[in-house]
């Protein structure tokens, strides 16, 4: 790779990430249900001045703690409540997350191994993507990586006095971890740290007094937020936010019921391109100084990876960002290949050629398809059998008719640069590394928004036209948290308006309107207290008929 002066480079890191993070934040809706949700507890957070507890349309919300919530309070304080201001502590983790990998490589090998290493994670489709959604998962996976990397050095420095520290700032980070996303927190560290014990046949890895250390740490930090809502409010909320943790591990949450081998897929797909190297990485050395501590740094990530993915594929409810911590021992697998080729240690494997130009292929055909299909919807809708579908296609959105070149391009890039591989291998690897940002960075402002109204973009419009009206707005017959944040609910005054069945048939004391989707309408229909405004996209817009107490 081109020789950076080092005191360039976190400069270097910290600018990239900035030009490919922070623009278009706000481009877009928030997407329901994570993102909604999350930005809603935030909101309520400002709205009640309630700043311990996290609520979900007023009411006490038992499946997150706050310190996420707290940064995007945080972000709504100076930026206003909004799009950007959700996304906007991510973008920031996105750009700490770069430096740790590049620091941490740096220390681990060397500085050019700690660049690739970064490189391999900013450059990959869904690590990059989501340090630009609202969702927890980006800040949480930063500190587990963190907390797992100080255990890792504390176990190397065993019998030293650095061991202290280290085992000290390892259980900040998980207690962080917890504050952030409860109790897996420490579950994946405590199942990382058992194998690899375990591997160790149990000798001696970690000191009594540091392994005290380490659990006060992570305790104290822990007991910042939990220990003072048990002061306050007692034990039924830890009594519902195990009950759910334990719900989430052993019953599929409705739509998120997949097979076992699931994350292994969404890992393969979502992360590439280095999900493919990283298979590679399984395999290959562990770079040319193979000593004690890098092996046993590699051991770390290896068992990291398979206690992620097996611990989740296990779990009944599985959503995509559930295995996103696997995403950083993978960019490390990734980087060892890349540090090994790039140094002539390792031979590019044919596979590789094919999985890169299939998956990158495909990737680039998916992206022109899109604009393609938006462009072209009223003739294949006759072939869509899902009256929904049908009907989100019928928006009105206006394509510009180029938003198809931006996948051409991008699998075009794919296609060239494995062309030219052999003859310029490090402008190779560093184009592919940026084709996948450089896309998003495209797609996200010019092809996503004009999804997103074929998807909610109608339902957002009504709840926002009705900002600030003495009104109730519910959805029926689905689940949603969008009507909480777009209509900008305010606290509710009478409890009654959380019954369902009140505010359809009772003597309601304001107005009431309800969106349900147009294969839910046949339940409402026919109800006397109910009247369809109109229906767009695929949503009907129904009012409750004057009959106020």
């Amino acid at each position: 790779m081109p020789r950076i002066p080092s005191r360039f480079i976190p400069l270097l890191i910290v600018l990239a990430g900035a030009l490919f993070y922070f623009p278009f934040l706000g481009r877009v809706h928030l997407f329901d249900w994570d993102e909604i949700n999350f930005a809603e507890s935030a909101r309520e957070m400002i709205v009640t001045g309630n700043y311990t507890r996290v609520q979900i349309n007023f009411q006490p919300f038992w499946e997150k703690p706050p310190l996420f919530f707290w940064l995007q309070v945080l972000s709504m304080k100076v930026f206003g409540i909004g799009e950007f201001a959700a996304r906007f502590p991510n973008a920031l983790v996105g750009i700490a997350t770069l430096l740790v990998l590049y620091a941490v490589g740096k220390k681990a090998v060397n500085e050019r191994f700690g660049l690739l290493w970064a490189l391999a994670y900013f450059g990959s489709l869904t690590p990059h993507l989501y340090f630009k959604s609202g969702i927890i998962d980006p800040t949480f996976n930063l500190f587990i990586f963190l907390s797992v990397w100080f255990m890792a050095q504390a176990v190397s420095a065993y019998g030293t006095s650095g061991a202290i520290r280290l085992a000290v700032f390892s259980g900040l980070f998980v207690g962080l971890a917890v504050l952030t996303k409860g109790p897996v927190g420490g579950l994946l560290l405590g199942l990382t740290f058992l194998v690899y014990w375990g591997l160790q046949r149990f000798r001696p890895i970690l000191s009594f007094r540091n392994g005290l250390l380490f659990f006060g740490c992570a305790f104290a930090v822990a007991s910042v937020w939990f220990g003072l809502e048990l002061i306050k409010n007692g034990f039924w909320f830890f009594e519902e936010f195990f009950r759910y943790q334990v719900r989430l591990f052993s019953t599929p949450d409705a739509g998120h019921q997949q097979p076992f081998y699931y994350h292994f897929v969404v890992v393969l797909l979502g992360c590439f391109p280095m999900s493919l190297l990283a298979i590679r990485g399984f395999f290959a050395g562990v770079t040319n100084s193979k000593s004690d501590q890098l092996l046993s740094f590699r051991r770390w990530m290896v068992i990291l990876f398979w206690v992620v993915m097996i611990l989740f594929s296990i779990v009944k409810t599985k959503i995509v960002h559930y295995s996103s911590m696997a995403w950083f021992p993978v960019s490390y697998l990734a980087a060892t290949v890349l540090y090994e080729y790039l140094n002539g240690q390792l031979k590019w494997n044919r596979w590789l050629t094919v999985g890169i130009a299939v998956i990158g292929g495909v990737l680039g055909l998916l992206i022109t398809a899109l604009p393609l299909i938006g462009m072209h919807a009223a003739e294949l809708t006759p072939y869509i059998k899902d009256p929904f579908a049908v009907a989100n296609l019928s928006a009105p959105v206006e394509w510009q008719g180029w938003e198809w070149m931006i996948g051409t391009a991008y699998g075009l890039v794919i296609l060239a640069l494995l062309i030219v591989r052999k003859n310029r291998p490090v402008g190779s690897v560093v184009t592919l590394f940026l084709a996948t940002p450089v896309l998003l960075w495209l797609v996200l402002p010019a092809i996503i928004p004009k999804i997103e109204r074929y998807t909610q973009g109608a339902v957002i419009d009504f709840y926002e036209a009705k900002q600030g009206q003495d009104v109730y707005i519910e959805p029926i017959g689905y689940k949603s948290y969008a009507h909480l944040f777009y209509f900008r609910k305010p606290p509710p005054t009478n409890p009654k308006s959380y019954n369902e069945d009140w505010l359809i048939n009772g003597p309601v004391d304001k107005p009431v309107f309800f969106v349900t989707r147009n294969f839910n309408l046949d339940q409402y229909r026919y109800n006397p207290n109910l009247e369809i405004i109109r229906e767009e996209a695929g949503f009907v817009f129904l009012r409750r008929k004057p009959a106020f107490k």
